[in-house]
């Protein structure tokens, strides 16, 4: 259990050092303002923002490297941090010493350390390195011995900043499985990333941190879409971020605007309920505010874990709607045979310039099902042939 409770953290700022030692005024920054939250025992909880919102503040003081100004943070059990790279090992000595230091330092018995050792070296996968300076590692190799000791160390509350950014494919499915692992063993995890379906795949709940305070919590998939909306309105100061009446996010600067989205099946029904192999389409009607020059419309389908699937729009597929005036309706129909397996999913829908900046965004607006006999994994649902036969000895 991790309590966070009106966490504020202050920074005096000098324009030079010799004016902290004659009492120059500073300037005051502060980093983190009245910032609570909890995270309950085996919950997985990230936190997002854009660079300089206090992400990595916080982590520190929650593990305990940096003191809060006012406020104060409650865990019980044992913390492993694995924060910013080259935070944690000496660099003098090798991989295996710092490993058993590290292990020290969180109260690991010796004999404990050695049990596990071995799964530690199988993790990080870094070969004879581990007996060579960690001054002498990749980045790669680093976070991969970093992270693989501080999951190994039992601990109750797993403290992670950005440590899937470095390391190879593999490598990060291996941490992506690890941390479902320890979900399910009941471990505590709060991460920073900056990778939003890597949140909206492994979290419960998330925050989003604006300048330093808490902006908004929730489900992943709506954090994520509060922050996007957000990064749209500083980007853009004409753009609009306002909530639906089923609770999604619809930003844009209203030069268009969606006014019907319609899913039909293959007898030209509206649906929300689809067969893999059947052809659909995404019908998209919106209505011009003001004289537009090539308008883009654009679909994404998202799982319920509010995870990328697919997405496309009309610059994509090399269709240009030219001329617009305003007050004119514009409609696009978006045809393909329905690829995807049994599970639900939400269709959101955009009209956007062609440069990228959204006109209407809005996120998860219809919800649909696919309804299929076969247990097909993962997300596509691939029409499938096999052939076979048996080879003489």
């Amino acid at each position: 259990m991790l309590q966070v409770q009106n966490v504020s953290k202050l920074y005096r700022l000098y324009r030079k050092p010799s004016d902290r030692l004659f009492g120059k005024v500073a300037t005051e920054f502060w980093a983190l303002r009245d910032v609570s939250l909890s995270v309950e025992r085996g919950e997985v909880f990230s936190v997002v923002g854009p660079n300089g919102s206090g992400k990595s503040t916080l982590l520190q003081i929650v593990s305990g490297i940096l003191e809060p100004t006012r406020g104060r943070v409650i865990t019980k059990g044992r913390i492993a941090a694995l924060l910013e790279l080259g935070a944690g090992f000496n660099p003098e000595f090798t991989g295996r010493e710092n490993v058993f230091l590290n292990g020290e330092i969180l109260g690991m018995p010796r004999r404990e350390m050695e049990r596990v050792f071995p799964e530690i070296e199988k993790f990080a996968e870094i070969g004879s390195f581990v007996d060579r300076p960690v001054k002498e590692y990749s980045s790669g190799m680093y976070v991969r011995l970093a992270f693989a000791t501080a999951i190994h160390v039992d601990p109750e509350i797993l403290i992670v900043d950005e440590a899937l950014a470095v390391g190879d494919a593999i490598f990060a499915n291996r941490c992506i499985k690890k941390f479902e692992d320890l979900k399910k063993r009941g471990i505590t995890v709060m991460f920073v990333s900056h990778d939003l379906g890597l949140v909206k795949r492994l979290s419960d709940r998330a925050a989003l941190m604006i300048d330093g305070r808490v902006a908004a919590m929730g489900s992943p998939s709506d954090v994520v879409n509060r922050y996007i909306g957000l990064v749209l309105e500083r980007e853009q100061p004409q753009a609009r971020v306002e909530e639906t009446p089923s609770g999604t996010y619809r930003h844009g600067d209203g030069a268009s605007r969606v006014i019907d989205v319609t899913l039909i099946d293959a007898r030209g029904e509206e649906t929300r309920s689809l067969h893999p192999g059947e052809p659909v389409t995404i019908r998209v009607r919106a209505r011009a505010e003001k004289d537009l020059e090539e308008p883009v419309v654009g679909v994404l389908i998202r799982n319920r874990l509010g995870i990328d699937v697919f997405g496309t729009n009309t610059r994509i597929e090399g269709v240009d709607l030219g001329r617009v005036a305003a007050g004119e309706t514009f409609e696009v129909a978006f045809t393909f045979d329905c690829l995807l397996t049994r599970q639900d999913y939400t269709l959101t829908v955009a009209t956007q310039y062609r440069e990228g900046h959204s006109q209407d965004w809005l996120d998860d607006f219809v919800s649909f099902s696919v309804v299929d006999a076969r247990d097909v994994a993962g997300f596509a649902n691939f029409r499938t042939k096999i052939d076979w036969r048996k080879i003489p000895a």
